[in-house]
């Protein structure tokens, strides 16, 4: 069977099974012509373990990623478990391949310089201003989720103590303290732009629409986007992107790992080590600058 031909019929057979996108369909078949053209002459319906491992190597040591690598792997993996199943081939080559590791991407995050950038954004004269200056603040302050944010209610901060109280994920709470700036900005926005906004009306929630009501996780990722417009920092942010720099600016300054884990509010240690980059730098910098022969 001409390979073409048999990589048709596998496209055909996974496509009435899943109903996989065309788009899909189009990668695999490019993957799997990469893969017989690679291979000359001999048939697809022949190669072995080593063969298929000297291919990935191959790809891999001509600067294909990781993640490209396990992408085309799973394709070539799905090809032969179809060729196993409709006993064309007696051993699926793939088996004993074992998948490139990816590892979880970096998150992004700022710069302290470009934070202050971010915070000085608002227009603080005007109510709405003072809002979203406070809100900023407050997400760079505490590390919060941007839903742990719009959801905070008065019964939640202790201005004597400078902390938040937040049930976080599986109604987990946990106290995360607040610096003295986000907490002025904070009073000073209940002393006054509150008010304003409201406009006589009552809420529990502490940051509120001009139509009385908690703001929207999808308001304020409109809010923070247009204010990095604003600050002319060019690249895609969120508001996670704070929360980010929070625990990237907490680790750069000497904070622990288990500390930032505490505050971020993450059940497990392993979800905070996506930050370990940032400790190991700040490690070996340090080693560099006090050791005697650093």
């Amino acid at each position: 069977m001409q390979d073409g031909h048999l990589i048709e019929q596998f496209l055909d057979s996974v496509w009435i099974e899943e109903g996989l996108s065309e788009n899909t369909l189009s990668a695999y078949r490019s993957d799997l012509q990469i893969f017989a053209h690679w291979l000359a002459a001999q048939p697809l319906l022949a190669v072995d373990h080593a063969q298929l491992a000297s291919f990935i190597g191959s790809r891999f040591h001509a600067g294909a990623s990781a993640r490209t690598s396990a992408r085309l792997l799973s394709s070539l993996r799905r090809f032969y478990g179809y060729c196993l199943r409709e006993n064309l081939i007696k051993v699926d080559p793939t088996g004993l391949i074992v998948s490139p590791h990816i590892g979880k991407p970096l998150p992004i995050s700022l710069s302290e310089h470009d934070v202050e950038l971010l915070l000085s954004a608002p227009e603080t004269s005007n109510a709405l201003g003072h809002r979203d200056k406070t809100m900023l603040e407050m997400l760079y302050a505490t590390g919060l989720r941007v839903s742990e944010l719009v959801n905070l209610k008065f019964s939640e901060i202790s201005f004597r103590q400078g902390v938040v109280r937040i049930t976080g994920k599986g109604d987990k709470e946990r106290l995360v303290p607040v610096g003295e700036e986000a907490i002025s900005w904070l009073e000073s926005y209940l002393a006054g732009a509150r008010q304003a906004i409201l406009g006589g009306r009552q809420s529990d929630y502490l940051f509120v629409t001009s139509r009385g009501k908690n703001m929207t996780r999808q308001s304020f990722w409109y809010i923070i986007k247009r204010y990095a417009k604003k600050a002319g920092i060019n690249r895609e942010l969120s508001p996670h992107t704070l929360r980010h720099a929070f625990a990237t600016h907490l680790l750069n300054h000497g904070a622990d790992l288990r500390v930032v884990q505490l505050l971020l509010g993450h059940a497990d240690l392993s979800t905070t080590q996506i930050y370990t980059h940032i400790a190991k730098e700040r490690l070996q910098a340090l080693h560099s600058k006090f050791h005697p022969r650093g």
